[in-house]
């Protein structure tokens, strides 16, 4: 499970970086052909999802080690310290695009805008497709694996998407003799990259702090205990999110008559069956009360 984690991630990021290295010069050489500095600007955005994703590569990485001495509960936060890095990066890059927005509309500065060439549109309009595209490919190797780092890789695509969008309908504005377009598409786009880093933000912290999983999940793992054989009633369950696993600690109750070997069997069969029936649990506790 570890290792096919591992390598539907490293898979995945290796598709990244190519995919953003030759996007990233065909927009850096379209813009430059095109006379279009949204263009350029847009380049360089994508060639800085280069950094990004080995920010995920070195996350995922360190959070699949082994367990040792210094850490006998495993490195399964690294991915979450990857996420935070990276959804930090993505409001700085939405600041970045919203700010830059601001300032053309207060100063009037889209007035000077120069008019490109059709290359930059085409550029734009691939662009678009492209990150897009691997926006959908990334989302749904993250939610197959359940890895927050990759989900953050993979919003930082569909970023990189809506600043082609707002470079695409700056340039078409600026066409058509509407240069403010692109200032106002750019603002719109801030807000949605903000809210993307503000959920990836909140996501990972909560896998950091020991946040209990959702009412659901455990109803079913209670369901689940109170099937197994010896199992009078469930006393306590606690259970917290640590990475991307799941950590429970449960009190049966148990007749108290039976022999400690007995007691024993029961409690093995309730970490067996919640071992089975729930892949993302890593670690259970098990207590057993007499009653």
């Amino acid at each position: 499970m570890e290792n096919s984690f591992e390598k539907v991630a490293m898979k995945v990021s290796f598709v990244s970086i190519v995919a953003n290295i030759i996007l990233s010069l065909f927009k850096f050489l379209a813009g430059m052909i095109a006379h279009s500095g949204a263009m350029i600007s847009d380049s360089i955005h994508s060639a800085s999802d280069v950094f990004s994703t080995l920010v995920v590569i070195v996350g995922i990485k360190m959070s699949g080690k082994k367990s040792d001495k210094e850490h006998p509960y495993g490195h399964e936060r690294m991915e979450c310290v990857a996420a935070i890095v990276l959804s930090t990066v993505l409001a700085v890059t939405g600041l970045g695009i919203g700010g830059s927005a601001a300032v053309k509309i207060l100063s009037g500065g889209y007035e000077n805008l120069k008019i490109p060439g059709v290359l930059a549109l085409a550029a734009a309009i691939v662009s678009i497709a492209v990150k897009e595209g691997m926006y959908w490919y990334t989302r749904i190797n993250a939610k197959k694996i359940d890895s927050g780092a990759l989900m953050a890789d993979a919003w930082h695509h569909r970023s990189d998407a809506l600043s082609s969008v707002g470079a695409l309908i700056g340039i078409t504005g600026a066409r058509l003799g509407f240069p403010i377009l692109d200032a106002v598409a750019s603002l719109c786009i801030c807000f949605f990259i903000e809210k993307a880093a503000y959920d990836i933000f909140k996501d990972s912290i909560d896998k950091m702090v020991d946040k209990a999983c959702d009412e659901e999940l455990e109803n079913e793992i209670k369901t689940c205990v109170l099937q197994q054989k010896g199992v009078l009633g469930v006393d306590l369950l606690r259970t917290r999110v640590f990475g991307n696993k799941i950590y429970v600690d449960i009190e049966i109750k148990a007749d108290g008559n039976v022999t400690l070997r007995e007691a024993h069997s029961t409690a093995e069969r309730v970490h067996d069956a919640i071992e089975k029936n729930f892949i993302k649990v890593k670690h259970i506790m098990v207590h057993v009360n007499p009653v």
